[in-house]
């Protein structure tokens, strides 16, 4: 519920006073934090030259059949507009993780893979595999990007399944989707010590805030020598 329905006209002359009389009342939590959203064919009307967006993350592929339609335009979208960008691939454990780590690639390279691009893996369903199964798959794709490219990527979970199948994957950024807490009011699940990226809210699009920096998040895409 929006906090403006519930002001009175009694409080809300009180607020004007204060405001006028004093400094101004404490930011929200977060909104100190970089901003930035994700996006995929579901999304509409995307304005990657909005002010307010730090970063962006766009989806490539799912599994080893499907490619989103809409990346190729959001890709060079958030380059043209100065947007810390990234490509993410929606993960299916009943398939080979080699085989789709490969269809998620190909993707992104033909669309230019650049230094500070971020690689994120989508890890949200298990295809009725078990959680070893699961952690077992996650660990492949995840080393066999970050061999191919020299970038570690990221992990996209929601946080009750990074704690389920998030075992020995600490060493990995934590992107973690939790819903009903401020930007960036949330703890990282065991066993990151820390997140890199909140999605706190999904509305028209996916939101979410960064603990980084945009250049810090650059960074992360950047290759890393042996």
């Amino acid at each position: 519920m929006r906090l403006s329905r519930l002001i009175t006209p009694a409080l809300a002359g009180a607020a004007i006073v204060a405001a006028l009389a004093g400094p101004a009342a404490a930011a929200a939590p977060g909104s100190d934090l970089p901003h930035g959203i994700d996006v995929s064919n579901h999304d509409r009307g995307v304005d990657w030259g909005d002010d307010g967006l730090d970063f962006g993350i766009a989806k490539a592929t799912e599994g080893v059949h499907f490619k989103d339609g809409t990346f190729a335009g959001q890709w060079k979208e958030m380059r043209d507009n100065g947007v810390a960008r990234g490509a993410y691939h929606f993960g299916h454990p009943k398939n080979d993780p080699v085989k789709e780590a490969e269809y998620f690639l190909t993707a992104v390279r033909a669309q230019g893979l650049q230094p500070g691009d971020i690689l994120a893996l989508d890890l949200e369903v298990t295809d009725g595999r078990s959680s070893g199964d699961v952690n077992a798959w996650a660990k492949r794709w995840l080393e066999h990007v970050t061999r191919q490219t020299g970038v570690k990527p990221f992990l996209y979970t929601s946080w009750s399944f990074a704690q389920e199948n998030g075992a020995g994957l600490g060493d990995y950024p934590l992107w973690v989707a939790h819903y009903g807490r401020e930007p960036g009011e949330v703890k990282a699940p065991r066993p990151w010590k820390d997140w890199t990226i909140h999605q706190y809210e999904a509305t028209d699009h996916d939101h979410n805030v960064s603990r980084i920096s945009p250049d810090e998040l650059r960074k992360l895409g950047q290759v890393r020598s042996s």
